[in-house]
């Protein structure tokens, strides 16, 4: 079975780069506290590195 990611938005969009936001479109994210899961690839974890800041992310087994 192959990795997954917990992703939860932690902080809001508003104010930031127009590009970050839509990251966390792109993600599947709308609202703070918001959480999805994404499979483990690394263009997942290049959107998750470029936005970090706004995310926390946890992996699941």
């Amino acid at each position: 079975m192959a990795k997954r990611l917990k992703i939860t938005q932690v902080k809001s969009e508003i104010g930031h780069k127009k590009e970050h936001r839509r990251v966390l479109r792109s993600l599947g994210l709308r609202k703070c506290n918001q959480t999805v899961e994404k499979a483990d690839t690394p263009i997942i974890r290049g959107m998750v590195n470029k936005i970090s800041y706004l995310l926390n992310v946890e992996p699941i087994e």
